[in-house]
């Protein structure tokens, strides 16, 4: 457990204690003669949450193995139902995936870690949530503190540090944080932060030579050395989402009412990174970069506003037919999105205001 927390700058020991009390008696309910799965979202913050989990969970002694919930995938689907059903598994500990009232196996004991706004919370599970604190702690974060209920984590601090600089930036006000760079240094942390997201950006979308380097690495400067073949490919990736990112930024926005568009194709995905930029340059604007290169057959789009604009609501009030509530308008209240069929799509932007032009082929 971390020796100091200040209120100001989250959850008190208390509040983390608790959590880890919750989370060990959690753990005591599996079945530790199968293993268990950890299940993880693809970017930074998910796949470290997915690496502390195992690696910790490994040298406690437990069978542990991972999945991670990739482009076009969504943990909480019939398909997804269908392949955990078919699994071997004594446990499940889902990791930055958002949380639902249902179970994504029935029958199977659940751990959820998250930081999302929720849109459920399970009944037969354990959902350890950071919304509601302030600042909103990472499922990484969440996840190194679970770990140090069950081993030794100091040395997977560095791990939680890469969540919270890919979720929050380096601003964020952990005295987590601040011990990681104490110890491995803010420029190595934000430039393993940068490969370890560079995969799941890339055309493929394939970001499990990621998690093979942080279920192995040391350290933020292991991932950069090129001591194990993963980082090569983290920068080949990271070049190909660093051209497709430099023209998505000459792309001008589109505006409308309080709405700034920004079209753009690319199968990679830079759609949040072009939000990012737009909406410190459109202040007051609700900033919407939506790209129909990602995926085919659908228009991803990432969504970002100011402190004060609550864009969970706004994607409500605006949502229009055909929109699966699994993939769209999740998230947080200042950066949120989805995925649209183009019928839905052209649906969704007619209503806010925006003419043929905004439109793409059905």
């Amino acid at each position: 457990m971390p020796e100091q927390y200040a209120s100001e700058a989250g959850p008190d020991v208390a509040w983390v204690a608790a959590r880890q009390a919750e989370f060990q008696a959690a753990l005591a309910q599996f079945d530790r003669s199968k293993p268990l799965l950890v299940l993880g979202h693809h970017d930074a913050d998910g796949l470290s949450a997915t690496a502390i989990l195992t690696r910790a969970l490994r040298q406690a002694g437990w069978q542990a193995e991972t999945r991670i919930v990739g482009r076009g995938e969504n943990a909480w689907t019939p398909e997804m139902a269908a392949e955990l059903q078919a699994r071997e598994m004594g446990g499940l500990i889902v990791a930055d995936l958002g949380s639902r009232a249902a179970l994504l196996r029935q029958g199977t004991p659940t751990i959820m870690l998250d930081h999302h706004v929720p849109t459920g919370r399970p009944e037969a599970a354990l959902l350890i949530s950071g919304h509601g604190l302030h600042p909103v702690p990472t499922t990484s974060l969440l996840a190194w503190w679970c770990a140090a209920a069950v081993t030794e984590a100091e040395d997977l601090l560095w791990l939680a540090a890469l969540g919270i600089i890919g979720d929050l930036e380096e601003k964020a006000g952990f005295a987590e944080l601040t011990r990681a760079r104490e110890r491995w240094g803010i420029t190595a942390l934000r430039d393993a932060t940068s490969l370890v997201n560079a995969p799941r950006r890339a055309g493929s979308g394939d970001a499990s030579p990621a998690l093979a380097l942080l279920l192995k690495a040391d350290g933020p400067k292991a991932v950069l050395s090129g001591e194990y073949p993963e980082t090569a490919l983290l920068r080949a990736a990271k070049v190909e989402v660093q051209e497709a990112l430099t023209a998505g930024r000459r792309v001008a926005p589109k505006v409308q009412g309080e709405v700034a568009l920004i079209p753009l194709h690319s199968a990679c995905q830079i759609h949040p990174l072009v939000a990012q930029q737009w909406r410190t340059r459109l202040k007051g604007k609700i900033v919407i970069a939506a790209n129909t290169g990602y995926r085919p057959g659908w228009v991803h789009f990432a969504a970002r506003a100011a402190q004060g604009t609550d864009l969970i609501a706004f994607f409500r009030e605006h949502r229009p037919e055909g929109a699966d509530p699994e993939q769209y308008g999740n998230g947080h209240a200042q950066a949120s999105g989805g995925a649209l069929p183009p019928e839905a799509w052209n649906r969704f932007i007619s209503d806010l205001g925006f003419g043929a032009d905004a439109r793409v082929p059905a």
